[in-house]
């Protein structure tokens, strides 16, 4: 429950303009200098804060070298203190798919090379699509995000009918991704972190270097397994504690008997 409460306060701080929703209107203040830790797409009319992953795509490739290191030293900041608690505690599209998940339903675990799939996301759409684009094309966000289409595309066509005009197959691209990921969400814990979120494969790749990380005494640890079963991530934490995957949701650290496992 805390961590929910945390979830819901950054999804409010996020967005914290709710009411353009009505108008389809978008902060474009000085505050969307700024990036927010988590997906969350700079054209949701609620949004105060940039995405790092639009940011980072649109200036790959120009000439905005100066907002290129701040991107990157931010994304680099965050990681390294916090790693993929990003996605636990901050990041809003990770409480949607949350919330998609406690849908009653049959539950299932993705098949675990799948969850290389965001790596190549990352390099293709994030890094080299942009870079050998002339104008630092967001390929990402254009072809893929399903964050994008959910938080933006879609409040901006309900208050903007002329905006139909300009539909085309490219929207209904995004619009099947989008229902892909939210049918997947239902039937698999946070499918989209899993297989294709590039922001996630950024912060997990700084998990064994991040400041808040999880400790496991092994000489309280007798081996019960409490923690392999109870982890949606699918991950094994007297194993590998520090993996890429983990989002630090501390379900491990709730259900260890012995109180091993320690923050």
């Amino acid at each position: 429950m805390k961590r929910f409460k945390v979830q819901i306060l950054s999804l409010l701080i996020t967005n914290f303009h709710l009411t353009n929703f009505f108008g389809g209107n978008l902060y474009k203040g000085s505050l969307k200098n700024i990036c927010s830790p988590g997906l969350n797409c700079y054209s949701c009319p609620a949004a105060i804060f940039s995405c790092p992953l639009g940011a980072i795509q649109t200036i790959s490739g120009s000439s905005r070298f100066a907002f290129s290191f701040y991107v990157t030293g931010f994304l680099l900041l965050i990681g390294l203190l916090f790693g993929r608690a990003v996605c636990g505690f901050l990041c809003p599209f990770g409480l949607i798919q949350e919330i998609f998940f406690k849908i009653k339903s049959p539950k299932f675990n993705l098949w675990h090379p799948l969850i290389y799939v965001k790596y190549f996301v990352l390099i293709i759409f994030v890094i080299t699509f942009p870079l050998i684009s002339k104008f630092g094309s967001p390929a990402f966000c254009e072809f893929i995000c399903p964050a994008g289409t959910l938080e933006a595309a879609i409040p901006l066509l309900i208050t903007h009918n002329e905006f139909f005009n300009a539909l085309g197959e490219l929207f209904v691209l995004k619009i099947f991704i989008l229902a892909v990921t939210l049918i997947g969400c239902i039937f698999i814990y946070r499918f989209f972190c899993k297989l294709i979120c590039p922001l996630g494969a950024i912060y997990g790749l700084m998990n064994k270097f991040s400041l808040y990380h999880l400790h496991i005494d092994k000489k309280l640890c007798i081996d019960c397994g409490a923690c392999k079963k109870i982890c949606r991530m699918n991950i094994n934490p007297t194993n590998d504690f520090n993996s890429a995957e983990c989002i630090r949701c501390g379900d491990c650290k709730k259900i260890c008997p012995r109180n091993a496992i320690s923050n």
